[in-house]
C-alpha cells in the first residue's frame, strides 16, 4: 500500500490559520458534546535524555488518527525543535490508512488557534493589551492567531533571554518589558513557557483579564501559580487537565468548564471575572487540523 506522505512544506502551504480557528472550534464543541473517542493521551519520560514521548489517538466521525509526539526542552541548546511530530490519518468507514505527516507546524499551529477560540469566547472586542510571555514558536504562532480575533494596540514582550524577546518583538511591532510589566493591565496575558513553575504572581494580573497557559513542563511542574490558578478555570479536557496538566495538580485547582462546553453556551463565565484556559493539547485538535490539511493538499498529495 502506497500511502503518501506530507513534509512540512506541504503542510505549510495547505494549512491557513483564518481556517484552522473555526476548525479548532468545531473540535472542542465534538469533544465536549460527546461526538469524540479520546482516549487520554500517554506521555512516556524519557528520562535518560530529558525529553517525553507520547501517543495521541482520536476518532470522529469524519475523521480517524494518531499523532506520535516528542518534546526535547533541551534540543533549543542544540539547535534543534523541541518539539517534533507525527500525524497519520486513516478513513473511518473502512480504517485503510490515508496519509501520514509531518505535525510540527500542526502542532504549533492547532495551540494557537485553540487559544484564539477561547478568547474569541471570553474577551470583550474591547480587549487592547497584549502580553505574550515567552519569545518562541508558539509565541509567534499565538501573535498570528490572536490578532485574527482582537485588535491589540499595546503588545508587550518578556522573555527570559532579553536577545530573543527583543527580536521577536521586533519582528511583531510590540515593545518589550519586564514580565511584572507586561502583565500588570493586560487585557490579555498568554504563557508560551515551558517552564516548570510559575513565571509571574497572579496578583499582578488586571481585573477582567483573560490568561492562557500552552507551556506544558510535565504533569508536576506548572509556568502559573496558585493565585493564578484561583481564578475561573477552563480546559480544554478534564480527564486530560487532570492527569497532565501540573497547573490544576499542584494546586488542586477547580475547573469551571471545559472550553467546548464554553463554546456551546451550556457554560458562561461571568464577563468580569478574571478567565484562565489551561490547554494541555488534544488528539482531535491534531487530527481535525490534520484532516484540513489533506483536504486542502490533495492535488499535491495525489
Amino acid at each position: 500500500m502506497n500511502v503518501p506522505y506530507l513534509d512540512e512544506a506541504v503542510v505549510a502551504e495547505a494549512l491557513h490559520m483564518d481556517e484552522l480557528i473555526p476548525c479548532m472550534r468545531q473540535a472542542m464543541i465534538d469533544y465536549s458534546t460527546g461526538r469524540v473517542a479520546q482516549p487520554a493521551r500517554r506521555i512516556l519520560e524519557v528520562e535518560p535524555h530529558g525529553g517525553y514521548f507520547g501517543g495521541m489517538t482520536a476518532v470522529s466521525s469524519g475523521a480517524m488518527g494518531a499523532k506520535l509526539v516528542s518534546f526535547y526542552p533541551g534540543n533549543s541548546r542544540k539547535g534543534l525543535e523541541t518539539h517534533m511530530a507525527l500525524i497519520a490519518l486513516f478513513n473511518p468507514e473502512t480504517g485503510e490508512p490515508l496519509v501520514t505527516m509531518d505535525a510540527g507546524l500542526i502542532t504549533k499551529m492547532r495551540t494557537a488557534a485553540v487559544t484564539a477560540t477561547f478568547i474569541d469566547a471570553v474577551a470583550p472586542t474591547s480587549v487592547k493589551s497584549l502580553a505574550i510571555l515567552g519569545a518562541g514558536a508558539q509565541a509567534e504562532s499565538h501573535f498570528e492567531a490572536l490578532s485574527l480575533v482582537r485588535q491589540f494596540d499595546d503588545v508587550r514582550v518578556w522573555n527570559r533571554t532579553a536577545q530573543r524577546a527583543e527580536k521577536f518583538a521586533e519582528e511583531i511591532g510590540a515593545r518589550v518589558t519586564s514580565c511584572e510589566e507586561a502583565v500588570r493591565n493586560a487585557d490579555v496575558v498568554i504563557a508560551t513557557t515551558a517552564s516548570s513553575e510559575p513565571i509571574f504572581d497572579g496578583q499582578w494580573l488586571a481585573p477582567g483579564a483573560k490568561v492562557a497557559s500552552v507551556g506544558w513542563a510535565g504533569a508536576d511542574g506548572g509556568e502559573l501559580d496558585a493565585s493564578t490558578m484561583s481564578n475561573v478555570i477552563i480546559v480544554d479536557s478534564r480527564e486530560g487537565a487532570l492527569v497532565e496538566s501540573g497547573n490544576v495538580r499542584r494546586y488542586s485547582a477547580e475547573i469551571y468548564a471545559e472550553l467546548g462546553e464554553v463554546l456551546v453556551g451550556s457554560k458562561t463565565p461571568d464577563a468580569d471575572a478574571v478567565v484562565v484556559f489551561e490547554s494541555i493539547g488534544m488528539a482531535c485538535q491534531d487530527i481535525a487540523a490534520a484532516s484540513l490539511v489533506l483536504e486542502n493538499a490533495v492535488p499535491q498529495a495525489t
